[in-house]
């Protein structure tokens, strides 16, 4: 099934130019990186609550993309008002919000479309590294009226209608929710202005967010942020870091922005859910350990026409998840050919190490795509380390559903390029 660009004909006029975005490399830091994140005692602490994260924002992916779930009101475009249970992304960007613009760092996530941003005044706020945005002090700050085409794209009935204003509100599945108005502002990244955005202005917002001041989502839904802005048409690509690089990652918008969709890149096809059609979900056949493709049924990650299994590329999610019996046949031809001292289990995993030296001797894991080419990942690629004495574990772990998940240690390292409108994604050879 091939993927069709998502209509934006109910929300193009919210833009009036979309000046410099050949020009444009966002940088893009990992949440820990932030000087202020300073909740956590130690690394191991930190890992084990980043796991906690983890395992909700699966369940809660899951959940939302469950065939026995209704999905006639986000077919209608109704993102921001739609009660969608996820976690947030690990990795942070750098956005300007109004004129002149307030800095602040959002989550990037392509598995929503929400954009958003704590507001003042602030009935209730969760504490952020930055001053919460103001829109008094913004000269361009325009209240979505109840009425207009852009609250009509939006609601599904008039109770998110609040003294002639339109609300919006999203609840996560920690019990952390964000309650506002919808607001059309300037954006800026870098150089580059981006005019009447439209996002939510949260007010009421509940949770242990850390750091960020909102969301920037960069799913396939009407109302992302690439498909609310008809220049990028529909394409971007990113890099996440890798944890032990001391280089950040960025973000770039369109096609032809100076290598953006690098020569070289091993092309797959997005395969399109209409039961979940935020989510990317990528055609992948198999996978591979040291060069040698495991024995695992193709079917097993097939999209069914009910919606149900699948593959899913996310950055919010942090390790890879796949269905219990292909996760089993991977794990263990991983281990059987595998030189090191095993480690008791850790959080989800069931596969760690101790690296003492450095004559460990671990096989390359591969993805196979159904349409042919080989994504082999770099060692960072697949494990992850849990603790300050160098214990590492198998980052990928068994799905009691049908559904499985990239997530954004198999993504660290790999220049990722998604074509909405052509219907591909592109894992590039080189790192960020």
């Amino acid at each position: 099934m091939g993927r069709s660009k998502t209509d934006t004909a109910n929300i193009s006029h919210f833009h009036e130019f979309f000046q410099n975005h050949n020009h444009t490399k966002l940088e893009l830091v990992h949440r820990d990186q932030i000087p202020s994140s300073t909740k956590f005692h130690n690394h191991s602490h930190r890992f084990l609550a980043r796991m906690q994260m983890d395992v909700k924002r699966v369940a809660a992916v899951t959940h939302r993309i469950s065939p026995s779930k209704s999905y006639e009101v986000e077919n209608l475009g109704t993102g921001l008002v739609s009660g969608i249970s996820m976690g947030f992304s690990d990795y942070l960007v750098r956005v300007g919000i109004g004129s002149p613009p307030t800095y602040q760092y959002l989550a990037i996530d392509t598995g929503s479309d929400i954009i958003w941003v704590q507001c003042q005044p602030c009935n209730r706020c969760y504490k952020q590294a930055d001053p919460v945005f103001n829109p008094a002090t913004s000269a361009s700050y325009t209240v979505v009226p109840c009425g207009s085409s852009a609250c009509d794209a939006l609601l599904v009935n008039d109770q998110h209608c609040h003294a002639g204003k339109c609300s919006y509100e999203v609840n996560y599945a920690d019990g952390s929710f964000t309650k506002g108005t919808l607001m059309l502002e300037t954006l800026t990244f870098g150089q580059t202005e981006i005019l009447n955005m439209a996002m939510g202005c949260g007010h009421n917002n509940r949770g242990s967010f850390n750091v960020i001041a909102g969301l920037l989502g960069l799913g396939s839904g009407r109302m992302s942020f690439v498909n609310q802005i008809p220049e990028t048409g529909g394409a971007f690509s990113y890099c996440l870091a890798s944890y032990d690089s001391i280089s950040p990652g960025w973000l770039k918008f369109g096609r032809g922005l100076g290598g953006a969709f690098p020569v070289g890149a091993a092309w797959a096809p997005l395969v399109h859910n209409p039961r979940a059609p935020n989510f990317y979900y990528v055609g992948l056949s198999g996978l591979g350990v040291g060069g040698v493709r495991v024995p695992i049924s193709e079917d097993i990650f097939r999209l069914t026409e009910s919606g149900y299994g699948g593959v899913i590329i996310d950055t919010g999610s942090v390790v890879t998840r796949l269905p219990t019996v292909a996760y089993e046949a991977l794990r263990d031809a991983f281990t059987a050919k595998t030189s090191g001292v095993r480690a008791p289990s850790v959080s989800i995993f069931d596969t760690c190490y101790h690296q003492y030296n450095d004559n460990f001797q671990f096989p390359s894991i591969s993805f196979y795509f159904s349409s042919g080419p080989i994504l082999t990942l770099a060692s960072y690629g697949f494990l992850i380390p849990v603790d300050v004495e160098e214990t590492v574990c198998f980052a990928f772990a068994p799905s009691a559903s049908g559904l499985s998940i990239i997530g954004n240690v198999q993504q660290s390292g790999i220049q990722i390029s998604i074509d909405e409108a052509c219907g591909y994604i592109g894992f590039g050879p080189n790192g960020c």
